[in-house]
């Protein structure tokens, strides 16, 4: 069997999702940043060079996506991204509710609430061990 792969699109796609994957750790950055500017523990030059620093990455971030024709599918995967981190999200603060549309759905068993009988993989955390 021979595979024939696009090289331009296999391009694209890997970096599409370099692109995608630096702007989630550059959201990660900004948000750290923020928090260490807002617990006063960065003095008021790292504070400029920081934001002087984030700003340039981001430039050179749209430069890259705009150069190679990327913008859009750097956004479609940043928001499908953003919807499983969502997702995952809320299963892990709403385990029970998730089991409950999932028994709807027909794919697992619904837990008895009041037996607090749920999945191992939720962890002790979230059954009420210690």
């Amino acid at each position: 069997m021979t595979l024939h792969v696009d090289e331009g699109s296999l391009k694209n796609g890997v970096l599409t999702l370099v692109v995608t994957l630096v702007e989630v750790i550059q959201e990660a950055l900004e948000t750290q940043a923020l928090r260490r500017i807002e617990g006063g523990t960065l003095t008021e030059e790292e504070q400029a060079r920081l934001g002087d620093a984030l700003l340039e990455l981001d430039e050179a971030m749209e430069q890259i996506k705009n150069d190679h024709g990327i913008a859009q599918s750097v956004a479609d995967l940043h928001a499908g991204l953003d919807d499983v981190v969502d997702d995952l999200i809320e299963r892990l603060l709403h385990p029970e509710a998730t089991l409950r549309d999932r028994a709807r759905a027909g794919r697992v068993q619904a837990p008895d609430p009041a037996s607090r009988d749920l999945p191992d993989w939720l962890g002790k955390g979230f059954r009420g061990e210690r």
